[in-house]
């Protein structure tokens, strides 16, 4: 059976007359009839009984008609919803993220693509930066968040934002009643250091940030993310520098720092990761999102 017979059919079902269905269709009478026979002859059943006035539908070809309408409905549902996949409004997006990058910027770029595309599906995956490398190679995530990216031939990224870096510190420490710390000052201070896998880290950056200020740091602990390193720091293990978005973790004991007299390279990017080559239009869509994103949101860094 073909929509051509269904759209026949349903032609002369609402006409209920073969001439005036032919006329609408822009066809011959003769086509029309046999296709009408045809179909009956497929489902073996009289679909109309032919009457001195027309053609009027049977109980079966009544219930028919409403059949091919739900069928004529889904046509046009699958339609509309292959054209919204294509244009990157429909489908789902399996999105990684990290510990602490979950903080501020992620979610605001994650609700503006739900906001813009609310038929698409977010499915979220904790990883970090080398998991997601290999999820991307192995195309079980489309697109992931992370820091400090080392260039990878077949990975690109783009920029979400940049931040900021400032200092955890206890409310008990002398540099708590500071305006601003000098970033030398942490040389005989204990830092918390995160996270310690997946190199270059985070660490690095802040071993680098140390060496171009003259001292090498006094690490107490090494912990996985952000979000225990400010524990410990709450606990009074020490301080740790952290990006601006960690400032959400408002925890008892624990105050933010801007620094000053810090190297000119204090401070740290956010960005989307995605495979080489990869032109799905949902991704297209997000990317979108996220250049929107950096260009009305982007923090800005001062350097002092």
């Amino acid at each position: 059976m073909d929509l051509r017979k269904l759209k026949y059919f349903e032609a002369v079902a609402e006409e209920k007359h073969i001439g005036r269905a032919a006329k609408l269709l822009h066809i011959s009478q003769p086509p029309l009839t046999r296709q009408i026979h045809q179909l009956e002859e497929e489902l073996d059943v009289v679909l109309f009984n032919r009457t001195p006035k027309g053609m009027e539908l049977t109980d079966a070809g009544e219930l028919f008609r409403q059949e091919v309408k739900n069928i004529f409905a889904l046509i046009d549902q699958a339609t509309e919803r292959t054209q919204k996949a294509g244009r990157g409004e429909l489908g789902r997006l399996d999105i990684a993220t990290f510990g602490s990058g979950i903080l501020d910027s992620i979610p605001q770029v994650l609700l503006a693509f739900k906001k813009a595309y609310p038929e698409v599906s977010i499915v979220l995956h904790q990883m970090d930066k080398g998991e997601q490398i290999k999820a991307l190679r192995q195309k079980r995530i489309s697109l992931g968040f992370n820091r400090i990216l080392s260039p990878l031939p077949d990975i690109r990224s783009e920029l979400v934002t940049t931040e900021a870096l400032l200092l955890a510190v206890n409310t008990s420490d002398s540099m708590a009643n500071m305006t601003h710390v000098p970033f030398d000052s942490l040389r005989d201070k204990p830092l918390i250091l995160y996270p310690t896998s997946n190199r270059p880290s985070f660490v690095d950056k802040i071993y680098r940030l140390c060496q171009l200020s003259g001292f090498s740091p006094v690490v107490s602990q090494e912990v996985g993310d952000a979000v225990t390193a400010v524990a410990l720091v709450a606990s009074g293990f020490g301080s740790c520098i952290v990006p601006e978005s960690a400032t959400v973790l408002s925890l008892p004991g624990v105050i933010y720092k801007p620094f000053i007299n810090a190297p000119d390279e204090s401070s740290v990017d956010l960005s989307c990761i995605y495979r080489k080559g990869d032109n799905s239009p949902l991704l297209k869509a997000f990317l979108k999102i996220v250049i929107h994103y950096r260009m009305q949101n982007s923090k800005q860094v001062v350097t002092r």
